[in-house]
């Protein structure tokens, strides 16, 4: 039998003001497919012969520019059409938070298209982020939907290799099945949702125990996405009976779910300490220890943000008589990191850094000695994928700040990018990041963190957020 792979992921911020194009993403095809997809000995190792359709991979991103999107899943329905005759099912690893231009849910529009050139019954399987949006025409679209359980997504390999023997399964048995959806009118923010803290932690327990029934093939809950204003948006819940006799049960156990989740809607909460962004920095200053991590949660990369901001830079460089040492990981300039590269390493030079596109990523003139210069790697856990651009650490001078600055916007999710700078986060007493909840490995590393609630593309409190187009009520923006 043979199954046709592909990926498409893109996490997709409206309010990052430009478009996704194709040079931002990380793409493959044939045989580089299928390894960058790492299901290769899954498929195999079942008897399955694999496929390649495209992988094309873009991470946190801004709304995706629709000709290179188009272009993309073109690659891909090209890959279906050549095979059809051949394919027995098809596994896609789809983000669920990507949107583009003109077009909506890039995601949705995908499976739709597949679905026209292959008719309702030939099996689709995909993994997935939880932090996407559904629609139960997408849903039942697809025989098996499942997505990750943690945030950190430290489950995002093993969920897809996961996916990927649920569909070998699934084409031996040959079941009528398809998934089961539930909308819940409920909207979070992923730093309103880490697993390791209740009641995500009570949710993935059950839906772990929900899984031994051998009647359920997976079930999963779908945070959502909310940094694009749609009717999409909202938590989800998919169930997937394991043979068509089934369905009807997985429609109860998808009630059963969503009520547990809809129950435990006034418990979520930000995970560990948050602060306003004065109070943030009083409490960096005032720490007695090191390393404190400060996550500057309005500019948070690994959500679309730009990494343009320097709010949090200018408030450190406004303390009088700085003591404590501190590192930025980063600033993204295009044109700083420009005029710093073109100065080369050692050197001192005096420049603006800050795009100045608005208020927060207001520019500032400073004095810096370029110190090293080093490619922004991409990694899942410990293996790198990749790279992103490139950075160089630079000292401020007459402070003791250093800042990576990048002539792209970078994720800075694992520690061992500081190896090619030759620093060790841990030496210095601050370390600013562009994230939301902080990542494990600077979680497990640090004395102590704060997510300083500063402004930005991707603002915490979905209370303020503006939204038009998500159905209402919906919980916590109405009392319910």
């Amino acid at each position: 039998m043979k199954v046709l792979v592909g990926s498409f992921t893109t996490e997709s911020n409206a309010k990052a003001p430009f478009k996704t194009l194709i040079q931002q993403y990380d793409l493959a095809v044939g045989e580089a497919c299928i390894d960058v997809m790492e299901i290769r000995e899954v498929f195999e190792n079942n008897g399955f012969e694999i496929i390649p359709g495209v992988y094309a991979n873009a991470n946190a991103a801004s709304v995706v520019d629709k000709e290179t999107f188009l272009l993309i899943e073109s690659m891909l329905l090209q890959s279906v059409r050549e095979h059809l005759h051949e394919i027995d099912g098809i596994y896609l690893h789809l983000h669920g938070a990507s949107w583009v231009e003109e077009i909506g849910s890039g995601d949705h529009h995908i499976v739709q298209e597949i679905r026209r050139l292959i008719g309702p019954y030939l099996p689709i399987a995909v993994s997935c982020d939880p932090h996407g949006n559904l629609t139960e025409t997408y849903v039942h679209s697809l025989q098996i939907l499942r997505s990750y359980r943690e945030s950190p997504h430290t489950d995002a390999m093993p969920t897809r290799r996961l996916v990927a023997k649920m569909l070998c399964d699934l084409l031996q048995e040959r079941q009528p099945i398809h998934a089961v959806y539930r909308k819940l009118p409920l909207i979070l923010g992923g730093e309103q949702s880490v697993s390791a803290d209740e009641p995500v932690l009570s949710i993935n327990r059950y839906m772990d125990e929900l899984e031994q029934d051998p009647r359920i093939r997976s079930v999963s809950w779908h945070v959502g996405y909310l940094r694009h204003d749609c009717p999409e948006a909202g938590c989800g819940i998919v169930v997937v009976p394991q043979t068509g006799a089934d369905q009807a049960y997985a429609e109860t156990i998808a009630d059963q779910l969503a009520a547990y989740v809809w129950q435990r809607r006034h418990e979520f909460h930000y995970t560990g300490v948050t602060a306003q962004p004065d109070q943030a920095l009083e409490m960096a200053l005032a720490f007695a220890g090191k390393p404190f991590v400060i996550t500057d949660s309005g500019d948070n990369t690994t959500s679309g943000a730009t990494g343009w901001n320097t709010f949090v830079l200018r408030q450190f460089l406004a303390v009088p008589d700085l003591k404590k040492t501190v590192l930025f990981a980063s600033i993204c300039d295009p044109q700083a990191f420009k005029q710093l590269a073109e100065a080369g390493l050692g050197a001192v030079v005096t420049l603006s850094l800050g795009t100045g596109y608005d208020d927060l990523s207001a520019p500032v003139t400073l004095t810096l000695k370029t110190r090293s210069r080093a490619s922004i790697t991409i990694a899942h856990g410990e293996v790198v994928i990749g790279t992103r651009g490139e950075g160089i650490l630079v000292h401020i001078e007459n402070t003791p700040i250093d800042v990576i600055v990048t002539d792209q916007t970078a994720r800075v999710t694992n520690e061992n990018l500081f190896e090619a700078f030759g620093i060790d986060w841990k030496d210095y007493a601050i370390t600013v990041l562009k994230q939301g909840y902080i990542f494990p490995d600077f979680k497990q590393g640090a004395q102590g963190y704060v997510m300083s609630l500063t402004d930005g593309a991707t603002p915490q409190d979905t209370r303020h957020i503006p939204f038009k187009l998500i159905q209402r009520p919906m919980y916590p923006i109405d009392e319910m």
